[in-house]
């Protein structure tokens, strides 16, 4: 929810099954992006449904709480977040993340094209 982030587990609720695709719901299939409910922002499954490539190189975390944090600035495995149709509801929290090779595939997983205005 970025600055309008109201703290929830998931993108846009703690009721997972308000915003998310996630095994307990999801029939073993991916869905068409804005089923579910939005985050604060408007955005649709950002939890669950398919997992989504970031652009920072994985890293560990600090102790300290950060605000999107800088990853390194190169490495072997990039980010991937927010769980899929696939995965338990403790992978579809949006502090969870998995590092894995880029050239990485399945259908669990992709992208999403974001431009400025």
């Amino acid at each position: 929810g970025g600055i309008e982030s109201k703290g929830f587990i998931y993108s846009g609720s703690n009721n997972i099954r308000e915003v998310a695709w996630f095994d307990g719901n999801s029939e073993n299939k991916s869905h068409p992006v804005g089923s579910k409910k939005a985050n604060e922002l408007g955005i649709h499954d950002l939890s669950g449904n398919v997992w989504e490539w970031c652009s920072d190189w994985f890293d560990g975390y600090g102790f300290n709480a950060v605000i999107n944090p800088i990853g390194a600035s190169s490495g072997t495995y990039r980010i991937y977040r927010g769980g899929s149709w696939f995965d338990n509801i403790y992978s579809c929290r949006f502090g969870y993340r998995i590092g894995d090779i880029p050239t990485m595939r399945g259908n669990r997983l992709g992208l999403r094209l974001v431009s400025s205005l």
